[in-house]
């Protein structure tokens, strides 16, 4: 199974900027970020294919936040630009070890392997 780490996690002001990693082993079809604000859904935010490296985005981020790959390193970044404080949450990253489709790319259900979060807070 897949294992991933989280990292970069911290306060951030609005409208910064920040970016987060995640360092994966094992194989995937493609890599997520989710994002958990206390009492609501997890979300995903941005995704990426392992081959090819299309990227997806939820349209609350498009424009803003950016999802990428260096598969030499096995890392994912998220980099996050003009931030709000609605962006703040619990993110994590997650592995589909069992494959992807663009049609549901950013469901929970599509990944099977998770991170164990890294927390952004974004303050004025």
């Amino acid at each position: 199974q897949a294992q991933l780490v989280e990292s970069g996690g911290g306060s951030v002001q609005v409208g910064g900027s920040h970016t987060l990693s995640c360092a994966a082993s094992g194989y995937r079809y493609c890599v997520g970020w989710f994002r958990q604000a206390p009492g609501k859904e997890r979300e995903g935010v941005a995704a990426i294919s392992s081959v090819g490296g299309s990227t997806y985005y939820a349209d609350s981020v498009k424009g803003r936040f950016t999802i990428s790959q260096d598969n030499a390193k096995n890392t994912v970044y998220l980099r996050m630009n003009s931030l709000k404080p609605e962006d703040t949450a619990m993110y994590y990253c997650a592995a589909a070890e069992y494959g992807c489709s663009s049609g549901a790319i950013l469901a929970r259900a599509t990944y099977n392997s998770w991170g164990q979060g890294t927390l952004v807070t974004v303050s004025s």
